[in-house]
């Protein structure tokens, strides 16, 4: 993390995760507080939320709130609900109250809402990594993935 944060650093960084803990532990030391605009995956939450089950209807209610940035009132949605997923999921969403923006203003803006492009860039990093017939030394992954990455940074420059 020291050589991330010796790179010239944009004043916003965005970091987009899914709700797993490690994630956001590791995010925590990516620039400063003050620098990180933490948004936590639109199609996660999506997921999280057609857990709970019930009515497609109030979930689609919920899905409304959620997207437009209200949670308050998507949480109020389940206010008579005991189950054991509504609960959980209003957990969730008081663990990650301040990762849940706007969605729909961060679209507008052109903010990417959904890690599906980074978990595929990370898929496509891996499969480099275990091309048919390759042996890497546990030493030299790090090299090449640092040679990748220059690659496709410059690529999509």
């Amino acid at each position: 993390m020291d050589w991330l944060n010796r790179q010239p650093l944009a004043k916003i960084i965005t970091c987009l995760g899914d709700g797993h803990p490690g994630v956001w532990n590791l995010m925590d030391k990516i620039g400063t507080p003050e620098q990180r605009c933490e948004i936590l995956d639109w199609y996660h939450l999506k997921e999280n939320l057609y857990k709970v089950g019930g009515s497609n209807q109030r979930l689609r209610t919920v899905e409304t709130h959620l997207w437009h940035g209200k949670i308050a009132t998507a949480i109020a949605a389940f206010a008579d609900w005991d189950g054991v997923q509504a609960q959980n999921f209003i957990a969730y969403l008081h663990r990650h109250r301040l990762r849940l923006p706007n969605y729909q203003k961060f679209q507008v803006e052109g903010i990417t809402i959904g890690s599906g492009s980074v978990e595929s860039t990370i898929k496509r990093l891996g499969l480099r990594l275990k091309l048919s017939g390759t042996q890497w030394k546990r030493e030299n992954i790090s090299q090449v993935l640092k040679h990748r990455c220059a690659y496709l940074n410059l690529a999509f420059a």
